[in-house]
């Protein structure tokens, strides 16, 4: 098997992020690829002007790509202060406010997974107190993006790059999105399964497939250490994703890495162009 029988989404947001958003699509697209995925583009905006959203959109239909993940507003990425969903007061508030724009602006492209990142743990706040939000949140957002048929996903980070989250283990992840299936009775909040952060964290990967694949919405990669392209690290991640193929997921794979001294579009070189 190996990457040539995987299927991959480029993440816009991480990826080509020498050209200004509205031509990354297209770039994508020229260098072969035909979907592609977003964080919240506007950092400081939950709810963008229509006109920015309309633009982003059109510039991924022209681009002839499908926008195949979205997160729902986290802050500002990358950065120690992403997340928000957990985060007290005007953070919170942000997230709730941008529900509905991200679940609108997903379903105008087909968009049918949606990844709600996990916040900070803040200084002199009760951690119960910071999941109980979440929770409210969490279930807010499986509630919307159910209406479009859409899934929600939690991930855990890595401590090394976000030391106060809490979520930075398989488990915690999972643990969250039990709780907020158990709560909407929907079943649609599933676990994001980052390879390159659950490396960081130092778990067992084959392990972590074999326990989670099940509950697994979508998958993304980047070597460790280093977040660069395939072959620039030590993960054997091609054999890697051929175990989560073999335990049953058939869903997209995410490139999420750091093109590193190079043009975004010179370091697909570890992909065969029939293969992506």
């Amino acid at each position: 098997m190996g990457f040539a029988d995987q299927r991959f989404t480029v993440n816009l947001s991480i990826l080509f992020t020498e050209l200004p958003l509205l031509e990354r699509p297209a770039a994508a697209a020229a260098a072969g690829f035909g979907a592609v995925e977003l964080w919240w583009p506007w950092t400081d905006a939950p709810v963008p002007e229509r006109s920015e959203l309309d633009a982003l959109r059109r510039a991924v239909e022209a681009a002839g790509v499908r926008l195949t993940g979205l997160n729902f507003y986290a802050g500002r990425l990358p950065g120690p202060d992403r997340g928000a969903l957990s985060v007290p007061g005007e953070e919170s508030d942000r997230f709730r406010a941008n529900i509905e724009v991200a679940v609108g602006f997903a379903e105008s492209l087909g968009c049918t997974a949606l990844n709600a990142l996990y916040g900070n743990r803040v200084a002199g706040v009760d951690p119960a107190e910071q999941d109980a939000l979440a929770l409210e949140n969490l279930v807010l957002a499986a509630r919307a993006a159910h209406r479009i048929g859409a899934t929600v996903l939690v991930e855990a980070l890595n401590k090394a790059e976000s030391p106060l989250c809490p979520l930075v283990s398989a488990p915690a992840a999972v643990a969250v999105v039990d709780r907020v299936n158990a709560a909407t009775g929907l079943r649609n909040t599933k676990f994001l399964m980052d390879l390159y952060h659950l490396a960081m964290n130092g778990e067992d990967l084959p392990g972590v497939i074999e326990r989670y694949t099940a509950r697994t919405g979508h998958v993304q990669i980047a070597d460790s250490p280093g977040r660069g392209a395939p072959g620039t690290g030590s993960l054997p991640l091609a054999d890697l994703l051929d175990q989560v193929r073999k335990a049953g997921y058939d869903g997209w794979v995410g490139l999420e890495y750091k093109p590193g001294d190079r043009p975004s579009a010179a370091s697909f070189d570890w992909l065969p162009r029939e293969a992506r």
